[in-house]
């Protein structure tokens, strides 16, 4: 990976990146993005466009990829980098891990290993309506409580990027709703990337909507452009 002069002032800067899982036939191709300080990006695509692998690919869990340019703060970028690690979270859409950990033996781990004291824990947890389950094993929750788990975490983490994947699948109405509100005012803390397949939740919360189609970034949509209809349109071509 190399550096150049772009990423002046931006948080996050990707050229050219490819990502494969089988050589030869690229999930990710010539994908380029840029992240600024403290903004919500929306990320839409069909299934299989390449949005969960694009994350996977920033959390360091995929080998196969190269990029022309990869900074982070106008610095060169390794997704395996301890420091680039402890100022990004993850939610992904299907997580498994650490299940035989409470949710408050979770957390604690959590915040020791990003070297940070939790803030708002008690306000996020009733915010989801969480109360019942903060004594429960990972394992034992229904789909939609174990992402309330991550997610309080990640609201509570504040990290400098956060990035979220497919985060209303599973909530109910009042929690989704909620998640809106933590998404909108997330930018006084850092920025956040999230995928969706649901026009709303990007509608109603997003600064800028990438449109992902088949490996690439076809359309980038800011501001007043931001309409379910415009995006929906270019989701059919």
């Amino acid at each position: 990976m190399t550096s150049n002069t772009m990423g002046k002032g931006e948080l996050l800067v990707l050229k050219d990146l490819n990502v494969w899982y089988t050589k030869g036939r690229p999930v990710l191709e010539k994908f380029s993005v840029e992240l600024k300080r403290n903004e919500v990006v929306g990320l839409i695509g069909l299934n299989g466009a390449g949005k969960t692998t694009f994350i996977k690919t920033l959390s360091g869990l995929l080998d196969s990829f190269r990029a022309e340019t990869a900074l982070w703060q106008d610095k060169p970028l390794m997704f395996r980098d301890r420091g680039f690690k402890k100022e990004r979270y993850i939610v992904f859409a299907e997580d498994h891990s650490f299940q035989f950990f409470t949710f408050r033996e979770y957390i604690s781990y959590v915040g020791a290993s990003y070297g940070k004291k939790l803030s708002d824990i008690e306000e996020l947890v009733r915010g989801f309506h969480f109360e019942e389950y903060t004594d429960v094993l990972l394992k034992e929750l229904s789909t939609g409580n174990l992402k309330k788990a991550y997610l309080i975490t990640a609201f509570a983490l504040k990290p400098k990027l956060l990035l979220l994947d497919e985060p209303v699948n599973g909530l109910d109405f009042q929690s989704t709703e909620y998640l809106y509100r933590q998404i909108g005012g997330y930018r006084q803390y850092g920025t956040v990337l999230f995928s969706s397949h649901i026009l709303e939740s990007i509608c109603l919360t997003s600064d800028r909507v990438l449109v992902l189609e088949q490996g690439q970034i076809k359309k980038c949509f800011a501001g007043q452009e931001i309409e379910a209809g415009k995006i929906r349109e270019v989701l059919k071509e």
